[in-house]
């Protein structure tokens, strides 16, 4: 299913319509030698317009580039069946997972995550056409390894300074039971596709790429009072005398 609202088309970089060229712009017209097979290109403006618009007028959208392929509208078609296959076995990096405090923690106490992760871009080749595809993270799932999982949702949380951790935050989680627990943060990741340097076209749905779990271990706290003072007994149970001495 085709989501973008415009459709496109290319013509000659110098091209005035019914067979004119303009002169002067033919003198200083992009260079397209050394293709990806070491054909020559031909320079080209691309132009869009609405889809399915009455009387729309076609205008300028992107160029001049270099077009490796005469009829690469040929092949659209099939690029654009199987651009999602393809953008889901692309190598994007889900991106990093920091927690706060770590790698330990307090039962109870609320452990902030936060993720980073950025636009990527690649370049693949798709039935002999160049195809360049930009990822764009959109939205972070959070799965916290102890059954809890948070998303997917916009945020990818931030950091919190030393003496706010501990506070409650948008990514953040709280641990009802002790131990090791594997926190996994996945990624979705929208994007979009130009062939032969034509208009980005947008892939459908997202993409959904996983970060390599992060173990946190989850401690508990003990409070205790005594009735020493230790400036008058160092020795007494709980102060630091008295751990020295053992």
């Amino acid at each position: 299913m085709n989501t973008d609202p415009n459709e496109y088309k290319y013509e000659l970089q110098c091209h005035l319509g019914g067979g004119d060229f303009d002169t002067p712009c033919l003198g200083r017209q992009l260079e397209c030698k050394d293709g990806a097979d070491g054909e020559d290109g031909i320079p080209v403006m691309w132009l869009s317009r609405p889809r399915g618009v009455p009387g729309a007028v076609w205008a300028h959208h992107s160029g001049p580039t270099c077009l490796y392929d005469a009829a690469p509208e040929d092949l659209l078609p099939r690029i654009a069946a199987d651009i999602q296959r393809e953008f889901q076995n692309l190598p994007i990096n889900a991106g990093t997972v920091t927690a706060q405090p770590s790698p330990h923690t307090l039962r109870g106490a609320e452990t902030n995550f936060y993720a980073e992760a950025v636009e990527q871009q690649f370049d693949i080749t798709m039935f002999g056409q160049a195809v360049h595809v930009v990822a764009t993270p959109v939205q972070y799932t959070w799965n916290y390894g102890d059954g809890t999982v948070f998303g997917p949702q916009p945020s990818m949380g931030g950091p919190l300074p030393q003496d706010r951790w501990g506070e409650k935050t948008r990514t953040s989680h709280a641990y009802g039971q002790t131990g090791d627990f594997q926190v996994v943060l996945t990624t979705s990741f929208q994007g979009t596709y130009s062939v032969n340097a034509g208009p980005p076209l947008p892939i459908p749905g997202q993409g959904q790429f996983s970060a390599p779990p992060q173990t946190v271990s989850v401690w508990r706290s003990l409070t205790r009072n005594y009735a020493d003072d230790c400036n008058a007994n160092p020795q007494g149970q709980g102060c630091p005398g008295a751990a020295a001495s053992r």
